[in-house]
C-alpha cells in the first residue's frame, strides 16, 4: 500500500486572482494569528510545550469533527515556536460507485486525476489548507481555542494555590469593593481579601502591597478562587516563624494563637532548651521582635505566655496580669472555675471581656471568674428558681446554662462576664442583681 501527499486547495478563476489573493491572505493571517495568540498565553502563563501543543491539536481536531464528522483520519501537526501548522487528511481508494463515507473514502476515478496509476486499496494523503474551510471554521477555531485557554488559565491557578493554605503571600491591591477587596499577585493573578478576613483599622489604596495568609482556595465549577485572610490565627502564626528565628528552627515551639483581630491577642511558647527564655526570645530587647508584628496588625498587643501542659498553670498565666488565688477545674467539660481576690477581677475579664476570652481561646477552656469571699461558707445561700416570681424564668434559665444556680454564686460573679456569657442586656441583669442583694440586705436587717 502507497500513500501520495497532495495538496488541496480551492482554485482561484484568473479574472479573480488579485481579489482571491486577497482573500486566502487574510484567513492565513487570521489563522497565523491564532498561534501568535496561544503564544503570547504561553509566555504569560509558562504553559509547558506539551501542554501547548495538546490543546493546539484538540483544538484544530474539535473545528474538523464538526465539519466533517470525524477526525479520526486527519494528521494535525503544530510547531508552536514557528508559528505554523500541517493538516493531513488519509482517504481509502474504492472502486466508483462503491463510495460510503467521502471524509474516509475516495472513488478510483477521482484518485487517479492525481495519479494515473493509484489502484483500489490504496491510501490518498491530502495536505489541507486549514483557511479553506471558510471564515466560520476560522471564528469556530478561536472560539475553542479561548475556551481551552481559559481552563488552562484556571487550572493553572488552581495548581498554584492549592497546596499553599496557611501560607503568607504579598499581593498588590487593585481594586476595593464594599465586601472585599481585589488585589493580584506578580503573575496577575486575581486573589480576593474578604471585609470580614479585614483588621478593623485596615484601609487600602491602589498600588498598594499587602500581605495576607492563604486562607482557602475553592474550585467550583473550575472557577477557582482564592482567598486571603488577615484576621486568621494562622496570619499571626506565620507572622511569628518570619519575625523570630527560634520559631522557625523549631528551639521554640508555638504552642497556641489567639486573636481579637486589630484589638489584641495571646500566644503561648515553650522550649525544650533550658538556655532559652522563650517569652524573652519572642519579645526581644525592648519589645523590638514584636513590635514589627504589632505594626503589621494595625497595634493588636500580643501578650506572649509560657506554656505549660499542667492545665491549671496554663490557665493562670493565660489571665496574666490578674493574680488568680484557686482554680477548680472539670476536665472532661473543659470547664476552669477561677476564683480571685475583687480587686483582680476586673484585671481577670479585661477591657471588654477581652482578657478572658483570649485565655479560654488559648488553653480550650470554658474559663467563669468568682469573687473569692472569706466567710462565705458559713452564710446562709438561696436557690435561683426562688426568685422566679421577680426574675422572668427565662432570665434564671440562662444564668443557670452558665453554671451559676445560687444567689450568692450570682453575686460573686462579675457583672460583665454574666452579660457576655448569659447574652443578657445590662439593664435585664442589673435589675436581677439589685432583687439577689434586697434579698440578703432584707436578712441582714
Amino acid at each position: 500500500m502507497r500513500s501520495v501527499g497532495v495538496r488541496i486547495g480551492v482554485a482561484a478563476p484568473a479574472s479573480k486572482n488579485k481579489e482571491y489573493n486577497l482573500i486566502m491572505a487574510k484567513k492565513q493571517t487570521e489563522t497565523i494569528s491564532l498561534i501568535d495568540t496561544f503564544s503570547e498565553f504561553n509566555d504569560t502563563k509558562k504553559i509547558d510545550n506539551t501542554t501547548l501543543l495538546g490543546v493546539l491539536e484538540e483544538s484544530f481536531r474539535s473545528v474538523i469533527a464538526k465539519i466533517f464528522g470525524s477526525d479520526e483520519n486527519f494528521t494535525v501537526v503544530v510547531n508552536p515556536e514557528k508559528g505554523d501548522f500541517e493538516i493531513t487528511r488519509s482517504r481509502e481508494i474504492v472502486a466508483d460507485g462503491e463510495v460510503e463515507d467521502e471524509n474516509k473514502q475516495i472513488a478510483l476515478s477521482e484518485a487517479q486525476k492525481i495519479e494515473p496509476d493509484f489502484e483500489v486499496g490504496e491510501e490518498v494523503s491530502e495536505h489541507i489548507e486549514f483557511a479553506s474551510f471558510g471564515r466560520r471554521a476560522i471564528l469556530t477555531l478561536r472560539q475553542t481555542l479561548a475556551s481551552k485557554i481559559l481552563e488552562l488559565e484556571h487550572d493553572s491557578l488552581y495548581n498554584k494555590y492549592k497546596d499553599r493554605e496557611g501560607e503568607i503571600v504579598s499581593a498588590e491591591v487593585y481594586q476595593t469593593w464594599k465586601n472585599e477587596t481585589l488585589l493580584v499577585d506578580d503573575e496577575k493573578n486575581d486573589l480576593l481579601l474578604p471585609k470580614s478576613q479585614q483588621i478593623p483599622r485596615d484601609f487600602y489604596h491602589k498600588g498598594e502591597h499587602v500581605r495576607a495568609v492563604i486562607d482557602r482556595v475553592d474550585n467550583a465549577n473550575g472557577n477557582p478562587k482564592i482567598y486571603l485572610s488577615r484576621t486568621s490565627p494562622m496570619f499571626l502564626r506565620r507572622l511569628l516563624e518570619q519575625e523570630i528565628p527560634e520559631i522557625a528552627d523549631g528551639v521554640i515551639i508555638l504552642r497556641g494563637v489567639a486573636r481579637i483581630p486589630g484589638e489584641r491577642a495571646k500566644i503561648s511558647v515553650e522550649s525544650y532548651d533550658s538556655n532559652i527564655d522563650p517569652v524573652g526570645a519572642c519579645v526581644g530587647v525592648k519589645g523590638t521582635r514584636i513590635h514589627s508584628i504589632v505594626r503589621e496588625l494595625k497595634n493588636e498587643n500580643i501578650d506572649v505566655v509560657q506554656y505549660s501542659s499542667n492545665a491549671m498553670l496554663y490557665i493562670q498565666r493565660a489571665l496574666n496580669p490578674a493574680r488568680v488565688s484557686n482554680i477548680v477545674l472539670n476536665e472532661e467539660e473543659k470547664k476552669a472555675e477561677v476564683f480571685l481576690q475583687p480587686d483582680q477581677v476586673s484585671l481577670a475579664i479585661g477591657k471588654g471581656g477581652q482578657n478572658i476570652k483570649l485565655a479560654s481561646m488559648l488553653t480550650g477552656y470554658t474559663i467563669d471568674v468568682f469573687r473569692e469571699v472569706e466567710g462565705e461558707q458559713d452564710v446562709e445561700d438561696i436557690y435561683l428558681d426562688e426568685f422566679s416570681d421577680e426574675i422572668d424564668q427565662w432570665v434564671i434559665d440562662a444564668v443557670k446554662a452558665m453554671g451559676l444556680r445560687t444567689a450568692r454564686e450570682v453575686l460573686n460573679a462579675p457583672r460583665d462576664m454574666i452579660v457576655e456569657k448569659a447574652d443578657l442586656e445590662e439593664d435585664t441583669v442589673d435589675h436581677m442583681l439589685g432583687v439577689l442583694r434586697a434579698e440578703f440586705e432584707e436578712g441582714e436587717s
